[in-house]
């Protein structure tokens, strides 16, 4: 009867089914969903990271941060000025070179970003929008070609930033202690006690390579220039 009633989608995996149907027309989304779900779940040679990572330079700045802080809004900016993604939702990082693998896919937009992003870049491509999901209205921004033709390039961890958008409110970039960062990542991180020691000295490895730093803001334009200067300041 789904064919006719109220069509429904599911996800399957090596015969598990491991999330409740969705409407029919939020395929897409489910994909999406399911996928992130099998690699934080299945991707075990990697320490998996709860953040966005874009690349300058070959170096690589990871974005961890809760819902509602403007991390893919922020990430999707950054793309359409010159950053390679490398990930809008989860930072691999392989254990055996410390570096991070790139996962360049749509990237996954929620309410209010959607039409931040198309007024920010009008140019921006994205895919149908999902007005009633768990989430709210969804949509996907197509990647940078780039990012996916380079999508094999790994990139060395360079910084580490915790975005925050406050309306209203001057850019605000400082200095984070290496040790406050070092346990916000770990909380971040979906197999950080599954690896046990292979996790704890590839997050400290990473930590200690990297700057670690704080960064509230209301505009994008001021969230780029910032970031534009640290890959400047890295290359001086």
């Amino acid at each position: 009867m789904r064919r006719w009633l109220k069509p429904q989608i599911q996800f399957h995996l090596d015969g598990r089914t491991p999330f409740k149907p969705l409407p029919h027309a939020q395929s897409f989304a489910m994909l999406e969903w399911g996928l992130n779900w099998c690699i934080a779940t299945y991707c075990q040679q990697f320490l998996v990271i709860h953040a966005a990572v874009v690349e300058r330079n070959g170096m690589a700045a990871i974005l961890p941060a809760p819902p509602g802080s403007g991390k893919s809004t922020l990430t999707a900016a950054l793309i359409q000025r010159g950053w390679r993604l490398c990930s809008d939702e989860l930072t691999l990082i392989d254990p055996g070179t410390g570096k991070v693998v790139a996962l360049a896919r749509p990237v996954n937009l929620k309410n209010d970003s959607i039409d931040i992003i198309r007024a920010f870049e009008p140019t921006a491509v994205f895919g149908p929008e999902y007005p009633d999901t768990h989430k709210g209205r969804v949509a996907h921004l197509r990647p940078p070609r780039q990012s996916v033709e380079r999508a094999s390039e790994a990139a060395k961890p360079r910084w580490v930033v915790f975005p925050q958008w406050a309306a209203g409110e001057p850019l605000n970039l400082t200095a984070l202690q290496r040790s406050a960062a070092f346990i916000q990542l770990a909380e971040n991180a979906f197999n950080y006690n599954m690896l046990g020691e292979t996790g704890f000295r590839t997050l400290a490895d990473t930590i200690d390579r990297c700057d670690c730093l704080a960064l509230r803001y209301s505009r994008l334009d001021d969230a780029i220039r910032a970031f534009d200067g640290l890959a400047d300041e890295a290359m001086a």
